[in-house]
């Protein structure tokens, strides 16, 4: 169904386009076009490396501090465990 109608508007819109007024072969960005992309791609690049050395900081710290924290957990529990008095003493 949607074929039959697809035609027709295909048709209006290809009739109701005007032509270029320009040669397209001959429409370029140039040489600024070129740096201007150049100075796009090049800003990206850096941010991606920035971006994945401080999520990489990021993971070393968390790592570290639940270390850290098991360490303490541990420490404290053994603490405790040394210095119980209902505990018998061998």
């Amino acid at each position: 169904m949607s074929a039959v109608f697809l035609g027709p508007v295909v048709s209006f819109v290809l009739a109701a386009t005007p032509p270029p007024e320009f040669d397209p072969a001959t429409v370029t960005p140039g040489p600024a076009g070129f740096v201007a992309i150049a100075v796009v791609a090049a800003g990206t690049v850096l941010l991606a490396i920035d971006m994945a050395r401080r999520v990489r900081r990021n993971t070393y710290r968390a790592e570290i501090q639940e270390r850290l924290a098991a360490e303490m957990a541990a420490k404290a529990a053994a603490d405790a465990g040394a210095e119980d008095p209902s505990r018998p003493k061998a």
